[in-house]
């Protein structure tokens, strides 16, 4: 993707997705009204309504197609209905909506072409404005511009494909957020603390042969703990601000035939998996989404595990592995007839894979509608040893299902309860965080072992320079390039 911005460019898109009845058609540069008034015919407006009376006391009088004034000489923040037109033919009636600069999306000049929805007409209004100079807008660049002109910061304008993206009233709510500035405000504060100490201890190099000291090495020494501690709690809610915004990935494990399947459907309340009686029926991964109590789930049902001959078996199995590493958490399923030995040794199978990977692990026992109710209160009496979650359910009947659903939400929200206001949900911030943090260490390693200012000024220097690359303080065009081609057209 081309980055070099080019403010003599004028550029056109579709602002709007397909269906419904009206469409939206936005153009952004200097000459943006005057291309649109090319195109653009206003219907005749008379000087005063039917029986006013003008300053001469005459009715007014409108001439019949005339056209009172051009776009340009409309105001900022104006809406005027009228027609757009090839030559002499109507394409469509449409109202324009003026922005003037710098008081719109872009910071510049921009015209907004509320038209009929057919693909027709949009296609039709596009090839007029580019004839007339215009060019087609590439992913992302009303929102580029928008950055490069002072309107958002970088992680602003990230945070504007992830508030069209949200699935979820929580994916919405941080995305929000993030646009609105609440995390680049907390990120700058940051910044400018470290700033001024990074200040002083460069001009005590500026006076190094008279060993004066502006910066006090106890209190730079407390602000570097405080901001690592607070950089260190940001890096640690991407785990939680990730599965927020991209789903909680949740993996049915088991044996054969245990049920996972049923389950799956269960929670999914559809008939997404096959369910048979004839074990290895699942050979590969299914998965599905369903939003929970305004998270969103991605449940994936696996093949069981077992021993077998089978070769495509054990390629499903082994990608049951591969989901349980991706999983956050993990579901074992097992069945109430397995008694308390069985059921044991296979969650400490379980656990001992999932226990250093910060996942959550939860024992299911299912078909609890198939054992008596003598052995179902001694296998409650054997697993009430075990420390996990565990739930009882029949899959099959629904009961204790949403017993499952309880346990799950509440794994996520305690998660959330654990956190700073501010959510890290972007990959590229949490890298920068991380190498921010290394940074912040090398200074209090530094600090402890008496190294020359110099280092200490340099390593000062980098971790201002990684939360800079955050909010776009210093970006390069390879991080514009990467952020912006991921965005739709329009926007």
């Amino acid at each position: 993707m081309n980055n070099i911005f080019d403010p003599d460019t004028t550029i056109v898109a579709p602002a709007s997705g397909t269906g419904g009845a009206i469409s939206v058609i936005r153009v952004s540069g200097k000459d943006a009204i005057g291309i649109v008034d090319v195109i653009f015919k206003a219907p005749a407006f008379a000087k005063a309504t039917a029986g006013e009376k003008d300053k001469a006391g005459e009715k007014a009088e409108a001439k019949a197609g005339e056209k009172v004034k051009d776009l340009k000489s409309y105001k900022g923040f104006s809406l005027i209905y009228g027609e757009i037109r090839d030559k002499e033919e109507i394409v469509d009636d449409v109202l324009i909506s003026i922005f003037r600069a710098p008081h719109s999306y872009t910071g510049e000049d921009s015209v907004e072409i509320s038209c009929h929805a057919s693909p027709y007409i949009q296609q039709k209004i596009l090839e007029l404005l580019v004839d007339m100079g215009a060019s087609s807008a590439r992913p992302g660049e009303f929102t580029q511009r928008a950055f490069i002109n002072g309107k958002l910061d970088l992680s602003q304008a990230e945070a504007v494909a992830d508030v069209i993206n949200a699935e979820t009233e929580s994916a919405h709510r941080l995305a929000m957020n993030q646009m609105r500035g609440g995390y680049s405000e907390e990120i700058n504060k940051l910044r400018d603390r470290m700033l001024h100490f990074a200040s002083m201890i460069e001009l005590e190099l500026d006076f190094g042969d008279e060993e004066v000291e502006f910066a006090d090495r106890s209190e730079l020494k407390s602000m570097v703990e405080e901001i690592k501690e607070y950089t260190d709690s940001l890096t640690d809610s991407f785990r939680y601000g990730n599965v927020i915004k991209n789903g909680v990935p949740v993996a049915i494990v088991g044996r054969p035939n245990v049920g996972k399947s049923t389950l799956l459907n269960a929670l999914l309340k559809d008939e997404k998996a096959i369910v048979s009686e004839i074990p290895g029926t699942t050979r590969d991964a299914i998965e599905d989404t369903i939003i929970i109590d305004g998270i969103l789930f991605r449940f994936i049902d696996t093949a069981g595990l077992r021993e077998t001959a089978d070769i495509i078996e054990n390629l499903g199995i082994r990608k049951t592995y591969q989901k349980i590493e991706q999983a956050n958490i993990v579901m074992l399923l097992t069945e109430a007839s397995d008694g308390f030995e069985s059921i044991n040794g296979s969650f400490t199978e379980i656990r001992n894979q999932t226990e250093d990977s910060g996942k959550s692990l939860i024992l299911v026992v299912n078909k609890t509608d198939l054992v008596t109710n003598a052995d179902l209160d001694k296998l409650r009496s054997g697993l009430g040893s075990i420390k996990a979650e565990y739930v009882y359910i029949s899959a099959h009947s629904g009961e204790g299902v949403p017993d499952l659903i309880t346990v799950l939400t509440e794994l996520v929200n305690s998660s959330k309860s654990q956190l700073q206001p501010v959510i890290v949900t972007n990959i590229r911030h949490y890298e920068a965080l991380k190498q921010c943090s290394s940074s912040l260490q090398r200074v209090l390693e530094g600090l402890d072992e008496g190294i020359p200012e110099d280092l200490i000024a340099m390593d000062l220097r980098q971790a201002i320079h990684y939360l800079g690359e955050i909010t776009g303080e210093i970006s390069t065009d390879d991080i514009l390039a990467n952020i912006f081609r991921n965005f739709c057209i329009g926007k």
